[in-house]
């Protein structure tokens, strides 16, 4: 691979990724060609991310292929000389060895009674309180690993786990668009099934800014419904995560005339909102 286009939160980050996939270590040896700036976003919505094209440069793909050549040659030296030994008919010495000459590793009796852990085996998930216990010793060390002030609340509903932090500080942990606050769920998760076997349905609200982007997300589709009723069309939004396309498609399912979809692939998958004419209209 020459190149590569990848997208990141700023150009010096999308640089930096690219390099990593192309194997390049030094600035100079990438030529970076900038298609998108990134732009920030009202409460995350309408921003966009920088993507770059970043290839190798010439001098640093013929170092490489310098490279590879000089390390060609010691193997096919190698070979050779390997082959000259075995038409000698030299025996392989046993000094420090066993006496066949052989590897005795796995041929030994196995331990009675020793067998694989089967699926049936395992243990059982924990009961979701104790884990809802878990995961809240994982967010509290976490706040105070990073040094900020705030609180950790969880709740169940309908076998649903709810997590709440709260304090001023802990919006640290929100990041564009909610990024590392669904990152923060997914190691939370991931420590949860660790330690009790298994994880229920859990969703994360951080200083209240799930909610506050819900609502801001249900205002911003209503907007766009109503445009789109009146062109009698349809508007594509940004990328998002699927919990911001379901809170739009909720929403848009609530407005007659209009029809919402999601097209493309993860990360890149947006919602649709279609104008859709009434049965008396047709």
């Amino acid at each position: 691979m020459e190149w590569v286009e990848v997208e990141g939160s700023t150009v010096d980050e999308a640089v930096a990724l690219a390099m990593g996939e192309l194997g390049i270590d030094n600035r100079e040896d990438a030529e970076v060609q900038v298609i998108q700036e990134p732009k920030i976003g009202f409460l995350g919505m309408g921003g966009k991310t920088a993507i770059v094209k970043v290839t190798r440069a010439q001098k640093s793909r013929n170092r490489r292929r310098s490279r590879s050549r000089s390390n060609d040659k010691p193997q096919q030296r190698d070979q050779k000389s390997n082959t000259a030994d075995n038409r000698q008919g030299d025996k392989p010495s046993n000094r420090g060895g066993s006496k066949s000459g052989k590897s005795s590793k796995g041929n030994g009796p196995k331990p009675k009674g020793e067998k694989k852990m089967q699926r049936d085996d395992r243990p059982e998930a924990a009961p979701i309180e104790e884990q809802a216990k878990v995961a809240a010793g994982f967010l509290s060390g976490l706040l105070e690993a990073f040094g900020l002030e705030g609180t950790v609340d969880t709740r169940i509903e309908e076998e649903v786990l709810y997590l709440d932090v709260k304090g001023q500080q802990t919006e640290a942990l929100v990041g564009s668009k909610g990024s590392v606050m669904y990152s923060v769920l997914e190691l939370t998760r991931t420590v949860v099934q660790r330690k009790t076997y298994g994880a229920p349905r859990m969703r994360i609200d951080i200083n209240g800014y799930a909610e506050r982007r819900r609502e801001a997300l249900k205002i911003y589709t209503g907007k766009l419904a109503a445009q789109v009723i009146e062109d009698e069309g349809e508007i594509m939004l940004e990328p998002m995560n699927a919990a911001d396309r379901k809170v739009v498609h909720d929403a848009v399912a609530e407005i007659d005339k209009v029809r919402s979809f999601s097209e493309g692939d993860e990360p890149r998958r947006a919602v649709v909102i279609a104008f859709e004419k009434q049965d008396s209209e047709s």
